[in-house]
């Protein structure tokens, strides 16, 4: 048996090489919000960790205007924790949903946690929604 010696021409990949998608993502904003469902909580809000990571197309350049700002996705889940909303699956449904809606942004993954909901453990809930899906069932 003999044995090949196998060599690759890595001078042009470089050339070949693009990026057509990048992710960004935001951890652990924390929102008080009035949100839940049980008379208890109605009224009273409380605090929730979101994390976002949203997919989009990749910047051509070094500049802001490339990407999306990580401080319009705070923005957006300021601004829907100033919102009654009952369940935290609805909340990461309308934050995903007003994600998609900014121009680039192909698919938002979100995770809405509830550290105060339960007196052992977390309520968390994730969502991954896609531009062109739609955030509720028919």
């Amino acid at each position: 048996m003999s044995e090949q010696l196998v060599q690759l021409d890595l001078t042009d990949r470089a050339a070949v090489r693009t990026i057509r998608l990048s992710s960004i993502s935001v951890r652990d904003i924390v929102v008080d919000a009035d949100i839940g469902v049980h008379a208890h909580e109605i009224g009273q809000p409380q605090p929730l960790v979101i994390s976002v990571t949203l997919e989009i197309d990749a910047p051509r350049a070094d500049r802001i205007d490339e990407t999306i700002d990580y401080n319009g996705i705070v923005a957006l889940a300021e601004a829907l924790g100033m919102e009654r909303i009952g369940l935290i699956e609805t909340f990461a449904q309308r934050l995903a949903s007003e994600c998609l809606d900014v121009v680039g942004v192909h698919s938002a993954d979100v995770t809405v946690d509830k550290p105060q909901a339960l007196g052992n453990g977390v309520a968390s809930t994730r969502l991954v929604m896609t531009a062109g899906s739609s955030p509720f069932r028919a």
